[in-house]
């Protein structure tokens, strides 16, 4: 008998600890993100890190010298033009041409593979200085005894103290989403009163969702934000992007059509907001797309539609071409540029290379989501301007407030190859530059 009072002992114990733990997560957490309130700690956190972090980054530069320049040290110079002569004849060219005059045209090529503004947009971004999450360089295997203190420390309170709180945060505002849509509200038939609660219900969904990513957001120029009838477009960076946005606003979300997780979420709020899901592939999707967009922003009690015209996802170092569909559908535009510190942790998702699973683990495992967002002045498309056009107007203003690099690419590059007529059009450039006057 004793045996067994001592085992309930113990499994009373650890049932009361665990109770007061989840009740302290749901007082210092849940209710203050319900209230939209901070107690400032997350901000306290992360000026913590900072310190940390220089204090690393000095003793690492005391230690070993990193070049932070990237792989190869590009001119900045305009593409080589022919060093052949002008006014040569065929026959003389024959006799004249030396391999030599090839190389200034190999030289820029190897370069253009090795490091190319594309496709380094679609892997994790270089840090200045090791963050103590990762160790990439064999030279951070062993710096000094109290930085790897350091990291050994950060490793438990990452996964044995923030991990446990922030599922348990994760799991509260997934359950309040899914319960408050599912069970509750869509039994109720769609009046302004309902549709008030959903917006509610919404914003405290997705705020306790930001608080389980620890997330520390910044937002400037809260005039700007979107409005009734409007359409919010932004550059993309992560799934998460949704939900830093959704924390301030209620929004129309537009997107693909997700198995597993999202998907839930997708279903879970296509039950009480508008949203406007599609199939990709489907040609016959995108015109009923397009049609409900423009139904949607002719009604101005209706929410702001949120999408992101790259379509992909790119590292948070640029802004790539934004697809025309977006603005051919009337409305004021609202611009947003979202700029997140890799300081902290990657926001980046490489969805072709880890799953939504992955992603959610090291995202969670990190030390914080740090990220500023701006509120752009609202734009409105010119007369005679063309939605290509105007895209890219759009485009280049957030990437001037982002700090980010405006280019031309298509994201879906990611995926596909490079389209005919654009290697034609190179090739046609390359010729231009050898052709003989």
């Amino acid at each position: 008998m004793a045996d067994y009072s001592s085992i309930f002992e113990t499994f009373a114990c650890l049932h009361v600890a665990f109770l007061v733990y989840v009740l302290a997560i749901i007082l210092c957490g849940a209710i203050p993100a319900t209230l939209g309130y901070s107690f400032g700690l997350r901000s306290l956190y992360v000026k913590c890190l900072l310190k940390i972090f220089e204090y690393g980054r000095m003793r690492m530069a005391s230690k070993i010298m990193i070049n932070e320049n990237g792989l190869i040290k590009k001119d900045n110079v305009s593409p080589p033009k022919s060093p052949l002569p002008r006014n040569r004849s065929f026959g003389s060219l024959q006799r004249n041409f030396d391999m030599a005059d090839a190389l200034d045209f190999l030289k820029s090529g190897f370069e253009t593979i090795i490091d190319d503004e594309v496709t380094k947009r679609f892997s994790a971004q270089d840090l200045a200085s090791w963050n103590l999450l990762t160790r990439t360089n064999q030279n951070y295997h062993f710096i000094s005894a109290r930085l790897s203190v350091i990291r050994v420390l950060g490793f438990f309170l990452r996964y044995f103290v923030l991990f446990p709180a922030r599922i348990t945060l994760l799991l509260i505002g997934l359950g309040f989403m899914f319960y408050s849509s599912t069970f509750i509200l869509s039994q109720f038939p769609k009046t302004r009163t309902r549709v008030r609660i959903d917006e509610i219900c919404s914003l405290v969904s997705f705020r306790i969702l930001i608080r389980s990513i620890f997330g520390v957001v910044t937002f400037h120029n809260r005039e700007n934000m979107a409005k009734g009838g409007g359409t919010c477009v932004a550059n993309h960076t992560s799934p998460i992007d949704a939900l830093i946005l959704a924390n301030d606003r209620c929004y129309s979300l537009v997107g693909q059509i997700q198995p597993g997780l999202f998907g839930m979420v997708e279903r879970a709020l296509a039950r009480t907001q508008d949203p406007i899901w599609f199939e990709r592939s489907a040609i016959k999707d995108r015109q009923v797309v397009t049609r409900r967009l423009r139904e949607h922003v002719e009604d101005l009690s209706k929410n702001p539609i949120l999408i992101f015209p790259e379509g992909t996802c790119i590292n948070n170092t640029s802004v790539m071409m934004f697809k025309k569909g977006s603005f051919e559908t009337g409305g004021v535009i609202y611009p947003v540029a979202i700029k997140y510190d890799r300081t902290f942790g990657d926001a980046f998702w490489n969805s072709s290379q880890e799953s939504i699973v992955q992603y959610l683990l090291s995202l969670m495992t990190s030390w914080a989501l740090v990220c500023d967002v701006w509120y752009l002045p609202p734009m409105n498309r010119m007369e005679d301007e063309s939605s290509v056009n105007f895209a890219n107007r759009v485009k280049r203003e957030i990437a001037r407030q982002g700090g980010l690099v405006d280019l031309i690419w298509d994201g879906q590059l990611k995926r596909t190859r490079v389209k005919p007529e654009m290697r034609q059009k190179n090739q046609e450039d390359y010729a231009q530059r050898l052709k003989l006057e």
